[in-house]
């Protein structure tokens, strides 16, 4: 539970479950954020082409870090959310550093798109306080250290743990068991090693198991500091250590919870909730 998106009303536990795991594997093989062009590069481009797209703005794409290239290349459609959602993924692994700052057209002309719906996405993400926008260059990635990360976490922890608990004396063994599927899924993303394949799952769980409150503003705000708990520290470490055994350990801990909800036993929901967010993401 250390990192949890919700269906649409009406949408099986299995097919939310398939959705997450899709949406992950397309993040990992088409929203790689790629590697950006050299100064020398960037000039020649201008010299042949007329004008860098974005220099009218002033964006300087000199000295910015080297990225991985898309494979292929953002397709065409709903074109903001693919970068987006690229952009997400790249957080949570790393490829966009904490610290550094990235321009809107070189990272366009990398997607194989115009800077308009790359600068989008970079807005949302700079509302959702996950980079800050530094004038005439671009976008720079928060910096992040264990201290936020604990404060996410004790945050997250005054908010789901008593809805948590409230739900494990309300609701009946068998819509617990009906998410049993996404609890599942989290073990498959954990064994990937993909910290953003299970990112993906993780958060999908979480939110299947708030929205059983019937509250969505509840699962709205959940869902985003569970994100937020997700992004990189400081050196581009991840939240918790995040390799592949930890990533398992921690999948393994909502099926148990699952085991312990259906059986109605409340002191080991109690404990392993309460264990779950001391450690959360």
């Amino acid at each position: 539970m250390k990192q949890g998106t919700q269906g649409s009303a009406g949408t099986t536990t299995g097919e939310a479950a398939a959705g997450a795991e899709a949406a992950a594997g397309t993040a990992r093989s088409r929203y790689r954020v790629p590697a950006q062009p050299a100064a020398g590069e960037v000039d020649r481009r201008r010299d042949a082409g007329g004008a860098a797209e974005g220099s009218a703005r002033g964006e300087h794409t000199h000295g910015e870090p080297v990225l991985p290239r898309p494979r292929p290349a953002v397709q065409r459609s709903s074109v903001r959310g693919q970068v987006l959602a690229a952009l997400r993924t790249a957080l949570v692994t790393g490829d966009l550093r904490p610290g550094e700052v990235y321009s809107g057209p070189v990272l366009a002309e990398r997607f194989g798109v115009s800077a308009t719906p790359v600068r989008e996405a970079m807005q949302q993400l700079a509302q959702e306080g996950a980079v800050e926008v530094v004038p005439n260059r671009g976008f720079r990635v928060v910096e992040r250290g264990p201290r936020e990360l604990a404060e996410l976490a004790e945050v997250r922890a005054l908010i789901e743990v008593p809805v948590m608990l409230r739900l494990a004396r309300t609701v009946p063994a068998e819509r617990w068991a009906g998410l049993r599927p996404l609890a599942e899924a989290t073990v498959r993303a954990a064994s990937s090693g993909c910290r953003a394949t299970y990112a993906e799952a993780d958060r999908a769980f979480h939110s299947a198991v708030l929205a059983l409150a019937g509250n969505q503003q509840l699962v709205g705000v959940a869902e985003e500091l569970h994100r937020r708990a997700q992004w990189p520290l400081v050196g581009g470490g991840a939240p918790g250590g995040g390799t592949r055994a930890e990533l398992i350990a921690d999948a393994h801990e909502h099926t148990a919870l699952l085991d312990a909800l259906i059986a109605g036993d409340l002191d080991v929901v109690r404990a392993l909730v309460g264990e779950h967010f001391d450690g959360a993401e």
